[in-house]
């Protein structure tokens, strides 16, 4: 498997065969009192040189089941000539972390990706284990070959007259996609949201990839089940449909009105018709760009770098500091910033990064500053390369008086500022905040990052030190976006990692370096393409073939050769 630093996403080849790996488990152990578990599979691979694992990616969590179908899936490189190991991990999810340790093991099994896809129908069922004397249930897994369709379809549905199934109230009615598979059984692709109480329910539009729908081919059959809701995760079926990608082409017609059928109901009632109808309201099928196609028409990743320089750090001049000076190694606030920071420049063609501090005392009159220039130059906070950024974070270490509070929204609100002059597609800006404690202004925060939602940004928040972050989770929205004031974010910006989970026990810098760089710019492509897409921005034309490329920004001149994001592009 490829490994960081080895790919360059713009002049390599990428591997023939993408793989598509769809996950659900059977009998899990019941971790909750009062109800069931709410079970996650955290995907695993192994390094061929290093033999250790690191994490591919998570699945969504489902709550209160045993029997989990995941939607979320895993897509991954196949090749045919290596042994590429594979371990999968089951939690119950019971908190807001995203430290995966915090959580109830539930179980795991170990495989390759050539027994998946070598298994009969490329389905494998295996037993989780990992819990002596406790029977852990199954792991399920389906693989299919990815094809090459880049299309999206926006859809929109809704139901009329669907079979009652609350005591005390109508339904609560979702819809669930699967595709066809040439065994005859079905892969879930989609999940709508719940409308509760209703019999006539208007889902929202939603976009799916073509190829999750029918990986391509437009007459596979295509399977709706329509449920209601139960809390208890034991949700009622109401019926079910089948039509294709071709049918729904055909968008609003006579054509895509289905009949819900309830096949047990209908044996038990002569008089029985259906249990409602579902309608397609609306259809449409747009390209997808890829990150990539917006490097390679020249958008610009404009980075910026933020250092905590409050006092909870400690002393530099003292080795117990988080911002201490070793001669024989980085600290752990040059370590994020260097490594995020060298895959992030390849992006930017003029290598000149603003650079700031923040919770801080300023020569000459002792002034608390929370976005101080590192190179103290108010005009112009840019430095050159990541080295250049370095060098403007230890000089600073040397003159300015760790201090605090430690607030963030003076420096996001600094960078949205510049944001909001390129809303165009050319630029889009990427703000690295590097800290060792709780926000101390955690709602004007909230309200900077709703606010920088809105505009081509992302935001990184790596935590340093021993500290607990769980209070940082509330701006990294997986799974609940952020909100201020009745506001909620349009779009998830903000990525939290703690330093602490990425580094090597082994003492190995670069690995450690190689691994939070991966995680915290794993989100980046995804976010700026979420940006694009609602502002209906499309990448220009790709930049013709050139060793040079010479920017009005700055005089310097560089090669156009971005390496080492094998692990970012989509």
């Amino acid at each position: 498997m490829a490994t960081i630093g080895d790919f360059d996403p713009l002049n390599s080849t990428v591997p023939a065969t993408k793989i598509e790996l769809t996950v659900s488990c059977r009998n899990l152990l019941d971790m909750d009192t009062f109800s069931k578990s709410d079970p996650v599979v955290v995907l695993y691979v192994q390094g061929i040189g290093t033999k250790e694992w690191r994490e591919f990616g998570r699945t969504e969590v489902i709550d209160n089941t045993l029997n989990p179908d995941f939607v979320r899936k895993f897509v991954l490189d196949f090749f045919f000539e290596e042994k590429q190991n594979l371990r999968f991990d089951v939690y119950n999810v019971d908190t807001r972390s995203s430290n995966i340790s915090k959580h109830d093991f539930l179980g795991q099994m170990f495989c390759t990706l050539g027994e998946i896809i070598g298994s009969t129908g490329s389905r494998l069922e295996r037993t989780l284990s990992g819990i002596p004397g406790k029977k852990c249930g199954n792991i399920i897994f389906t693989a299919e070959e990815l094809s090459n369709c880049r299309d999206i379809a926006t859809m929109q549905l809704c139901a009329n007259k669907l079979d009652k199934k609350d005591f005390f109230g109508k339904s609560d009615p979702f819809l669930v996609f699967y595709r066809s598979n040439e065994d005859g059984t079905f892969t879930i692709c989609h999940k709508t949201e719940v409308i509760k109480n209703t019999l006539n329910p208007v889902w929202q539009p939603f976009t799916i990839p073509v190829r999750a729908l029918c990986n391509g081919d437009y007459d596979r059959t295509v399977k709706v089940d329509v449920y209601d809701w139960d809390r208890n995760g034991s949700h009622d079926f109401i019926g079910e449909f089948t039509t294709s990608y071709r049918e729904f082409s055909r968008g609003q017609s006579q054509f895509n009105v289905y009949e819900v059928l309830n096949h047990k109901k209908k044996g038990k009632k002569k008089k029985y018709v259906n249990s409602g109808t579902v309608t397609l309201l609306s259809f449409k099928v747009e390209s997808e760009y890829t990150f990539v196609d917006f490097i390679r028409g020249g958008t610009q990743l404009n980075f910026t770098v933020a250092i905590d320089f409050t006092a909870s750090n400690g002393n530099p001049s003292q080795p117990t500091s988080l911002h201490y000076m070793s001669p024989y190694q980085m600290n752990a606030y040059a370590m994020a910033l260097k490594a995020v920071g060298e895959i992030i420049q390849d992006y930017d063609s003029d290598k000149m990064f603003p650079a700031y501090g923040f919770g801080a005392k300023l020569p000459p009159d002792g002034k608390i500053s929370h976005a101080f220039p590192l190179n103290s130059n108010s005009e112009n906070p840019n430095c050159v390369g990541i080295e250049g950024v370095l060098e403007a974070y230890f000089q600073s270490l040397r003159t300015v008086q760790l201090y605090g509070p430690t607030n963030f929204a003076p420096v996001i609100n600094q960078v949205a500022r510049c944001a909001e002059d390129v809303t165009d597609g050319s630029q889009y800006f990427v703000l690295l905040m590097i800290t060792d404690g709780v926000i101390s202004d955690m709602v004007q925060t909230k309200e900077a990052v709703v606010n920088a939602a809105a505009l081509p940004m992302s935001i990184i928040i790596v935590g340093v030190g021993p500290a607990e972050f769980d209070a940082m989770e509330e701006l990294d929205g997986d799974e609940v976006r952020v909100s201020s004031k009745g506001r909620i974010a349009e779009r998830d910006i903000v990525q939290f990692v703690p330093f602490r989970d990425y580094i090597d026990r082994q003492g190995n810098q670069v690995l450690s370096m190689a691994r939070l760089a991966k995680d915290v710019l794993a989100e980046i492509p995804e976010q700026l393409l979420g940006f694009m897409k609602t502002r209906d921005i499309e990448p220009q034309p790709a930049l013709p073939a050139s060793s040079t490329t010479t920017t009005t920004s700055s005089t310097s001149t560089t090669t156009t050769a971005p390496i080492g994001l094998n692990n970012l592009c989509i």
